[in-house]
């Protein structure tokens, strides 16, 4: 029997509140070294569960760091950033599952500081494929922050654990504007993330 989405997140939330899940941890192997993430699965239970689909499914084989953005290559915007972003590239590829919740930082209460994964989006409820890594504290990226007109923030759901050094290179690397020249490839992703599948397979939305 399937179970609406929303029905599906009374029940994980409930779940996880009930039966906390122990961090996954996954390894991103990039062309310039390793960066690895902890996840914070009993905050951010969607977020969570799409991202390790991703990488179960090894939908993100073809994927790579293609933006870096810093405080000299955003004279549009009054309110400045600085992260590096990740992902499929392409928001028609064959690899994109579908939309997910939006996960405010209000809700989760994981910040955007330094290391900080979170997904990228367009409005909420858009996030899909793409992540970025934040280099330094960005509160302009939380729930209430000038960043995005909308106020809502973005779905941070991890934190780099080591590897920072390879965040910094691949966000100092050349790039045409914001545009990484060449991208960084992304060559593989793994790590501890069976239990939480384990437990996340009974209860996985219908639009898995």
């Amino acid at each position: 029997m399937k179970i609406s989405t929303a029905f599906f997140g009374v029940l994980l939330l409930l779940f996880t509140a009930c039966h906390p899940i122990k961090k996954p941890t996954v390894t991103i192997q990039t062309e310039m070294g390793n960066i690895v993430v902890e996840l914070y699965p009993n905050q951010a239970p969607y977020t969570v569960y799409n991202f390790l689909k991703y990488v179960d499914e090894n939908r993100y084989k073809d994927a790579s760091f293609y933006r870096t953005v810093t405080m000299d290559n955003q004279p549009g915007d009054s309110i400045k950033i600085e992260v590096i972003q990740g992902g499929l590239y392409d928001e028609n590829s064959p690899q994109a599952l579908p939309p997910i919740n939006h996960e405010t930082t209000k809700k989760t209460g994981i910040k955007h500081l330094n290391g900080t994964l979170s997904m990228a989006r367009n409005k909420p409820g858009t996030a899909t494929s793409e992540f970025f890594i934040c280099i330094g504290d960005q509160p302009a990226l939380d729930y209430g922050g000038k960043r995005n007109p909308d106020g809502q923030g973005f779905a941070a759901f991890g934190r780099v654990i080591k590897g920072m050094d390879v965040v910094r290179k691949i966000h100092e690397a050349p790039s045409k504007g914001q545009m990484l020249t060449p991208r960084v490839k992304i060559l593989g992703m793994h790590g501890n993330r069976e239990h939480l599948l384990k437990v996340f397979e009974n209860w996985a939305p219908e639009n898995k």
